[in-house]
């Protein structure tokens, strides 16, 4: 059943365009001291529960495969999403674990592809 889910995802990204609208070194719109270390987006023409796209961290690595999710939840927005990983290194999945887990509002965990 877990390669149906990854399959599943692996669908999504090839069918989809991956559009990064906060690239690394950028900050976030509305939290100007938060930092993006990894680059972040979504995938095009797909929904997530805050009516955007679904969202993914893009690593450096020349393997732009799925092998990661991070689950949060947001207590200030009193909602949770997946953000899907690709081609992230292991240090790249370490900084985006530590961003989702950093304040006492949001908390993820991550799920790994086996």
């Amino acid at each position: 059943m877990d390669n149906e889910f990854w399959n599943s995802i692996d669908k999504l990204i090839a069918e989809s365009e991956i559009v990064i609208d906060r690239p690394k070194g950028s900050t976030h719109p509305r939290y100007p001291d938060f930092l993006y270390k990894v680059d972040y987006g979504y995938l095009k023409n797909t929904t997530s529960m805050d009516g955007g796209g679904i969202d993914l961290w893009l690593g450096t690595k020349r393997d732009q495969t799925a092998d990661a999710i991070i689950c949060i939840i947001d207590l200030i927005k009193r909602d949770s999403e997946i953000k899907i990983l690709i081609g992230c290194t292991e240090e790249e999945k370490e900084v985006v674990y530590q961003t989702h887990n950093e304040t006492e509002y949001m908390k993820g965990i991550m799920i790994r592809r086996f």
